[in-house]
């Protein structure tokens, strides 16, 4: 009975070490996700300040044209 006790002990011990090392994965993760979110925020607010920098460069073609 005794060794049933310390194997549960063992396996709830070992669970809780892989919870908390999921939760610092997520966790960073999440902080990857935010800074990404808040690059494409600032590239989007550039490109609607200057609307003529993504059209300029879709019509242009190159000399050889």
């Amino acid at each position: 009975m005794d060794e049933r006790i310390v194997e549960l002990e063992l396996r709830y011990m070992q669970q809780q070490e892989q919870l908390q090392q999921l939760s610092e994965v997520l966790y960073a993760q999440q902080r990857a996700l935010d800074g990404l979110q808040a690059q494409v925020a600032r590239l989007h607010q550039k490109l609607q300040a200057e609307p003529g920098l993504v059209d300029a460069a879709v019509n242009d073609r190159p000399p050889h044209y």
